[in-house]
């Protein structure tokens, strides 16, 4: 195969909680399917509130509500539908809508989307990850997890240095 979609699910914290790597040429609502299934099978109790970009608007909301049970907010940019205005003549634009154009867009922080964009950056530490070097898609899903495994333990080591050590007798 020729290139790869590293697919994941993460919690609050940017923590794993499922991945899955497909082909380049899956969309990636169909990856998005395959890997909610999996976490669905493998853990049919968690009742999961997802944050998705608007890629994921439609169709593949209403099969995760309908199918699975969670429940789907779609974090949208404010100007992602702009693509131009139409004008009475001799009405110039406003600065506002000026912005909205692609040259002049601005970055804003969105609601939970940069969760999912921040653990994806933390992929990009592990040498290993930043070159596809494995034949199978499951050896990288299993180095991504590798990866989320070491990142947790330092997190856990270094929250095990702050506390104080208990006093001895």
């Amino acid at each position: 195969m020729n290139g790869r979609k590293h697919h994941l699910i993460v919690d609050t914290q940017g923590l794993l909680l499922g991945v899955t790597v497909t082909a380049a040429n899956i969309s990636d609502r169909e990856g998005g399917k395959v890997l909610l299934r999996q976490v669905h099978l493998s853990q049919p109790q968690w009742s999961l509130h997802l944050f998705v970009d608007g890629g994921y608007a439609g169709p593949w909301e209403a099969w995760v509500k309908t199918t699975l049970g969670f429940s789907v907010e779609v974090v949208r940019r404010a100007d992602a539908n702009t693509r131009r205005y139409w004008l009475p003549v001799g009405q110039e634009l406003t600065e506002e809508q000026i912005k909205t154009f692609r040259g002049y867009r601005t970055f804003k922080v969105l609601r939970k989307r940069w969760v999912v964009e921040r653990s994806f950056a933390w992929l990009s530490f592990d040498r290993r990850l930043n070159r596809e070097y494995d034949l199978l898609p499951s050896t990288t899903a299993a180095f991504i997890v590798v990866s989320f495994v070491r990142l947790m333990i330092r997190r856990l080591a270094a929250f095990a240095g702050e506390q104080p050590s208990p006093a001895r007798k």
